[in-house]
């Protein structure tokens, strides 16, 4: 079969392999949609995860099942499925101690373009596919069940890792896609104001539509002075922190209430340490928590994420700028995250 693969730290292009081997848990699935991430772009040319070779590329996806294995119960070939970014082996210690993210090791649970080739080929493997498939809706199109892959899920989780409550006066940094649903995700979940950091007009305008209520930019000064300018100097209940750097912990901890929590969704594809203030900490000692997940996965969190847009109380078709059709068009929408232009949030393959 044909892939669009990382073929070592910088370089990419189209590869042949062998089509994957579907195991008696396993499915093998022909993707009928797919989305490139930065987290691919991370990978790449940031050398994040460490060199890779000949590695197919991609984690958004959905499509339909060509084959299970003699085990799998609930699917079967030819339905079509949605598939997150992360899928955990669910009988793991570690998913059974509530950590399924990270079963068989840390991070583990993240195996697309990972540990093993990613969904951008003519087909792919999806791993315990009971637990890691979910039916597609007859309501949801393939273009917003790619969404449900990776955005949805990452930012709703940063959501959760920052326990936003009713009220709370919400800080997100970065506005991609990711933290375009974590906006949506606060507001959900009953944020009161909800201060956003990024510049670019159509995130902004997403941002908006999503629940923002106001904006400040980083090349307009230290993101923690305009946050505490804007709140009378009481700083922000939460922080969730959906793009930036290593260097990006410091302004949210100097803009975090005591008692505050930061959820971290960023990945940090560069850099050894991260900077935490020590005064603005209290010196330790301020009950400011730090705590940062990579999204659990899972058929149980598919299925509840997607009914919030087959009843259409989520409306992700605003994070897709760029549509493209045709298996080719992989690498296209690839360096369009790459390059990242003024008028993209997200760009869509659909096959």
């Amino acid at each position: 079969m044909k892939g669009y693969a990382m073929l070592r730290i910088g370089a990419t292009g189209w590869i042949e392999k062998e089509r994957p081997v579907c195991g008696p848990l396993d499915a093998i699935v022909r993707p009928l949609a797919l989305s490139p991430c930065t987290s691919d772009v991370h990978t790449v040319w940031e050398g994040a995860l460490g060199d890779r070779h000949n590695m197919i590329l991609g984690h958004e996806g959905c499509g339909v099942v060509d084959e299970v294995g003699s085990l799998v119960k609930d699917f079967k070939k030819g339905d079509r499925v949605m598939v997150a970014a992360i899928t955990p082996d669910w009988s793991s210690l570690e998913a059974q101690a509530g950590f399924c993210a990270h079963s068989g090791g840390m991070l583990a649970g993240w195996k697309f373009s990972n540990f093993k080739d990613g969904v951008f080929g003519e087909y792919f493997h999806v791993n315990d596919a009971d637990g890691n498939l979910a039916h597609m809706p007859d309501k949801i199109s393939p273009e917003e069940a790619c969404m449900l892959s990776d955005m949805v899920p990452t930012g709703f989780h940063g959501v959760e890792q920052a326990d936003v409550q009713f009220g709370d006066t919400v800080l997100v940094i970065g506005i991609g896609p990711v933290g375009l649903m974590a906006v949506a995700g606060a507001n959900l979940h009953g944020a009161g104001r909800i201060i956003c950091v990024g510049t670019r007009k159509v995130c902004r305008e997403a941002a908006a539509a999503y629940g923002a209520t106001d904006f400040i930019g980083y090349k307009e000064g230290s993101i923690d002075e305009q946050v505490l300018r804007l709140t009378d100097g009481k700083g922000v209940d939460k922080v969730i922190i959906a793009g930036g750097g290593v260097q990006t912990f410091e302004p949210a901890v100097k803009c975090l209430k005591a008692g505050g929590r930061i959820g971290n969704v960023n990945y940090l594809g560069s850099g050894d340490y991260i900077t935490i203030p020590r005064v603005e900490w209290g010196c330790g000692m301020a009950n400011k928590v730090i705590s940062g997940g990579l999204m659990p996965g899972g058929r149980l969190r598919l299925e509840k994420l997607g009914s919030l847009i087959a009843l259409g109380k989520l409306d992700v078709k605003k994070l897709i700028t760029h549509r493209f059709q045709g298996f080719e068009h992989v690498e296209e929408a690839l360096m369009l995250m790459k390059d990242k232009p003024a008028d993209l949030i997200k760009p869509v393959v659909v096959l």
